[in-house]
């Protein structure tokens, strides 16, 4: 296998399509962590979150025919992973919430890391109590990064749902922590 690294995801799939299996590993290389903290803030258990990251990377391979390479990839596979998360949610009724663990650097000053600690905590705990139809569009623009238009591909939701929905996460999310803040 040549060096692969510097294609793009939809250039790599057409390789692995085409003429060369083994270079579905440069995919698994670059998605396994960011669907891993994807799956785990929908699942909030890291074994069942590698499991549907597992599943997810499997379905994609085996569905690879079915990606149109004029679409971006990332899409398509956090649509995938989604799917698997729901359903593993559906068929465990397990708790979600918005991430199993956000850690920051901690640096010299303690007093700073306990006050980060707390912060996360509590915004941790203003997470958990938010609605999943708010959380997902959460996560995925601010821990995912990802835009509107991906969100929405991802979610199957028109984008102007995904910013009222983005929108009113915050305010709830907003009203969460100065609740429980009190």
């Amino acid at each position: 296998m040549s060096d692969i690294s510097g294609l793009s995801d939809e250039e790599v799939i057409d390789i692995v399509r085409s003429k060369d299996k083994e270079a579905y590993a440069e995919i698994i290389k670059r998605y396994q962590n960011k669907l891993m903290r994807y799956a785990r803030s929908i699942i909030k258990d890291g074994q069942t979150g590698a499991d549907v990251v597992q599943e997810s990377l499997i379905k994609a391979y085996i569905n690879l025919n079915g990606f149109d390479v004029k679409k971006k990839f990332s899409s398509w596979i956090y649509r995938i992973a989604h799917n698997e998360a729901i359903n593993t949610l559906g068929r465990r009724n397990i708790q979600q919430s918005i991430y199993d663990h956000a850690g920051f650097d901690s640096g010299v000053n303690l007093e700073n890391e306990f006050i980060k600690s707390e912060l996360v905590n509590h915004t941790h705990h203003c997470l958990d109590q938010m609605p999943l139809l708010y959380k997902e569009p959460l996560s995925l623009f601010y821990l995912e990064e990802k835009s509107y238009e991906e969100i929405s591909d991802i979610l199957r939701i028109p984008v102007s749902t995904v910013g009222t929905r983005v929108s009113r996460a915050r305010g709830i999310m907003k009203k969460l922590c100065l609740r429980s803040h009190k």
